[in-house]
Order: C-alpha cells, then structure tokens, then sequence
C-alpha cells in the first residue's frame, strides 16, 4: 500500500510533445478525410463560416494593403521631415492620412471617373449600329475600288459571322450597365459589412504591434526557439515578396493607365477613360495583361477609324516598353525573383482556377512557392554538403 502512494506520476517534456505532434497529425489527417469525403458538404460549410467572418478577413486584407502606406508617412513625413518623436503620435497621424488618401481617392473615382465610364458605355451602345455600317461601307467601297478581285466568299463569310460578333458586343456592352448596377446594388447591400471591415482594419493598424507580439509570442511558447527563429524570417521575407509584388504593380499600372489617358486626350482618341482604365486594370498581370488590354480598345479604335486604331496600337506598344524597360523595374524591381517561364506558369495556371484574379495573384504566391522551395532545397543540399554550380557556360 506504501508503495503505491509513493509512485507519483512524472511528466515526461519528451513523450509529452510527441503526443501533441500525434494528436496534431491525426487531426489534420481526419479534417482532410473528412473533405474528401463530402467535398460538396465541406465547401458548403467553409463558405457559411467565411461569410461569417468576412468582415474581419476583409478587414485584414485592407490593412495588410494600408500598413505600407501608413509606415512610408511614418518614416518620411512624421519622423523625418516634421521631426515628431512621440512615436504615439507618428502612428495616429499616419493612420489618419493614410486613411483620409484612401477615402478622398475612392471619392474621386465615384464622384467623376464612374459617371464618365457610364456617359462612355452609353455612348459606345448607341454607336454600335453605325459601327455595323461602316463595316459593310468599308467592304463595299474594296469591292468597288479592286472589281478582279472576287469578294463573294468573304461577304457571305462575314454576312454569317458579323452579325453575331456584333450582337454578342451589343449584349455584352449592354449587360455591362445592368451588370454594374447590381453589383452597385450588392456593395449597397454589404455596406454594414464593408463599415465593419474599415473598422476591423483601423483597430487592426493602431494595434499592429500588439498583434506582432502576441503572434510572436504563440509561436515562441510552443515550437522549437531555432524552428520559430526560422520560421519568422521566412514569413518575413514572404510578406517582402508578396506585399512588394501587389504594391508595386499596382502603384505601376496606376501610372500606364493615367499616361495611357493622358496621350489618348492629346491624340484626340475617342473614349479615352474606358480604354484607359481597361488598360490600366489588365496591366496588373504581368506580359499579357498589356495585349490584353489593347484588344478591346484596338476593336473599338477601328470601327471608328482604322488610322486612329493604328494610332493606338503604336501607343500601347510604346507604353509597354516604357513599362517593361523603364517604369517596372524602377518600381518594382526584382520583387519576385521569377523567371519569365515561371511567370507564364504562374499566369496560365492561376487564369485557369480563378480567372482574371487567379492570374495577378497567381504570380506573387509562385514567387512566395518559390523561394520558400529553395529555402528547403539549400537546407537539404547544405546538410548534405552539396554544392551546386548554376552558372552558365
């Protein structure tokens, strides 16, 4: 009976953690099962939940895109030009103007960009019956100009296809209105969540370092210091990726698209802001997204004028080289680190799960897959002592 009360349960820090580790793994093990298994189920409920929360997930993603505007005013403006050593006060006073740029931007374009897009889309609607005559005009004036040459296969061809092409532009232009006043009408309708987000997001930067400690703080309680240590600059140095990426390449089609306007207005090109803002938008995917954007524009270009769309193609090219030679490496540098393969990798695969979204998201995670692969290969070849010339001859 003594000997009983004196076996006293030990801890054992050893079988302890790797029951954690087993526990942790047969969890994770029975969620993916369970995904598996009633996928139709699962992607039900994950969409309940993130409806739920997309406040906060909305929240999040504005102030991961504000945070680097509000530490630019911290840096240059509060800290270095107006000499503020409150650090208190450097971070309400950044908060506050980064906030006040962003609103006064979005009430910029609500006020004058969006009710000129729609003057120009209702412009482009009632132009499209001329645009259909001046088509038939143009071939009857070949047919009169070059009497040998026989355009009879052409004119059938095009008394089939032209039709169509033109009724799918005239629907697609005209679903465009109906199409972005529902979408006004949805953003009406999530207006208590977007104001939820603003919120979340504000509380989020004023309290981004409380956040970054106790993160911080997680992490180091309950994995490894030299795992933590690593893990840390790895997410580090995604963020530097990731964020950089988004950044840059929005500051940057931000600028093609007001250049592309600008020289459109000189050149007296008509519906300037529409092919302008098309431009811009599809800059945001790297290589195609300039073709891309020309397409549109070149179409609407030559049923008015062909010189006039001759005119434009010669601008989106020299616009492109602009950008590629000059504008995307001053803003964005090397921030992926990507080689053109991968990014038309990255490109064709995102475009193909998630569209136009998939395809300017898809090149910043593969930049982020990337270096996070060769983090793990240079370990293993380092541990392996391994050395690997990538030179080339």
């Amino acid at each position: 009976m003594n000997d009983i009360k004196n076996n006293k349960f030990e801890s054992n820090k050893k079988y302890f953690t790797i029951c954690i580790y087993t526990i942790f793994v047969i969890l994770v093990g029975s969620i993916i099962i369970k995904l598996i298994m009633s996928w139709e189920e699962a992607v039900t409920t994950i969409n309940k939940y993130a409806s739920a929360v997309s406040p906060f997930l909305i929240g999040a993603f504005i102030a991961y895109l504000i945070n680097p505007l509000m530490k630019y005013f911290d840096q240059k403006i509060f800290t270095n030009l107006l000499k503020i050593k409150s650090a208190r006060k450097r971070k309400y006073f950044s908060l506050a103007l980064s906030y006040a740029l962003v609103i006064g931007l979005i009430y910029i374009c609500f006020y004058y960009i969006i009710p000129q897009l729609f003057t120009s889309l209702t412009d482009l609607i009632q132009s499209i019956p001329l645009f259909y005559d001046k088509i038939y005009e143009f071939l009857n004036n070949l047919e009169t100009n070059y009497p040998d040459i026989d355009f009879n296969y052409i004119n059938n061809l095009l008394d089939k296809a032209l039709p169509n092409m033109v009724d799918t532009l005239k629907n697609f232009v005209t679903n465009a209105i109906p199409l972005i006043y529902s979408t006004s009408v949805s953003v009406i309708r999530w207006l208590l969540n977007i104001i939820i987000a603003i919120i979340v997001s504000i509380y989020m930067l004023s309290d981004k370092n409380v956040l970054q400690k106790n993160f911080k703080r997680f992490i180091y309680a309950f994995f490894p210091t030299n795992f933590t240590n690593n893990f840390m600059k790895t997410l580090g140095e995604c963020n530097k990726i990731f964020s950089g990426f988004i950044i840059g390449k929005s500051i940057d089609s931000l600028i093609i698209g007001i250049i592309c306007f600008v020289l459109m207005s000189i050149f007296k090109m008509p519906y300037p802001l529409v092919i302008s803002a098309i431009v811009g938008v599809t800059n945001m995917i790297p290589y195609f997204g300039p073709f891309i954007g020309a397409v549109p524009g070149t179409i609407i270009l030559l049923l008015i004028s062909p010189l006039k769309s001759l005119g434009f193609i010669i601008l989106i090219l020299v616009l492109q080289q602009f950008d590629g030679l000059y504008l995307g490496p001053k803003i964005l540098g090397n921030s992926t680190g990507l080689k053109p393969l991968w990014i038309i990798f990255a490109i064709t695969i995102g475009g193909s799960l998630a569209g136009v979204a998939g395809m300017f998201f898809g090149v910043p995670l593969m930049a982020v897959f990337t270096y996070l692969a060769n983090q793990m290969i240079e370990k293993k070849l380092k541990t392996k002592n391994i050395t690997i010339n990538t030179d080339s001859e």
